[in-house]
């Protein structure tokens, strides 16, 4: 009796360590960037990127599970033109000076397989939190020959309604209240 309770503890044991295969991803600031679209009067598309974020993943892919933590600085903001950057700065958009960060938490992964097709999660940005889905265009693992580490990423996408973060600046004037967000991520497994 005590030889089965002892082997079927064991295989509690094991089965519950096949389970726990969660893996842990460094995002890699060169090869990641968080950009937004924006029209502009429906004629052109403005369009700007953050250049400092950090972060990690941990995905757990027999479980089909994970959680993203990204934080962006969004004192880093770059169109491209530093007056333009200026004002997106300014407290009538992005009011950096009282927020100089933006942070996505996303704990709902949804799976393909072995692919990650969307994650779910709050999104901070102005002081204000909602939830976002970021859908995965394109999404991969590969042994990268340099680093000699797995790295894990993709290009995902989603489309946020900028007045729910209290970012109202040009709704009177026209300026659309949906912003696309293009996040082109990779994550170095540590």
């Amino acid at each position: 009796m005590k030889s089965t309770l002892i082997a079927a503890a064991a295989a509690a044991l094991l089965a519950t360590t096949a389970h726990a295969e969660v893996a842990t991803y460094a995002i890699e600031p060169t090869h990641t960037f968080a950009t937004f679209e924006i029209s502009h009067f429906g004629t052109s598309t403005n369009r700007g990127r953050f250049d400092k974020k950090e972060g990690t993943v941990s995905i757990d892919r027999a479980a089909k599970t994970g959680k993203l933590d990204v934080t962006i600085d969004t004192t880093s903001i770059n169109s491209g033109t530093p007056r333009f950057d200026s004002h997106l700065k300014s407290a009538e958009i992005l009011n950096t000076e009282a927020n100089p960060t933006a942070r996505f938490v996303g704990d709902k992964f949804s799976f393909n397989g072995d692919k990650v097709t969307e994650v779910a999660g709050m999104l901070t940005l102005a002081g204000k939190t909602n939830p976002v889905t970021l859908k995965a265009i394109n999404f991969n693992c590969y042994q990268n020959p340099m680093l000699k580490r797995e790295v894990c990423g993709g290009d995902f996408e989603a489309t946020i309604t900028r007045s729910q973060f209290g970012v109202n600046y040009g709704l009177n004037y026209g300026f659309p209240d949906a912003v696309r967000l293009v996040i082109q991520v990779e994550a170095v497994k540590q």
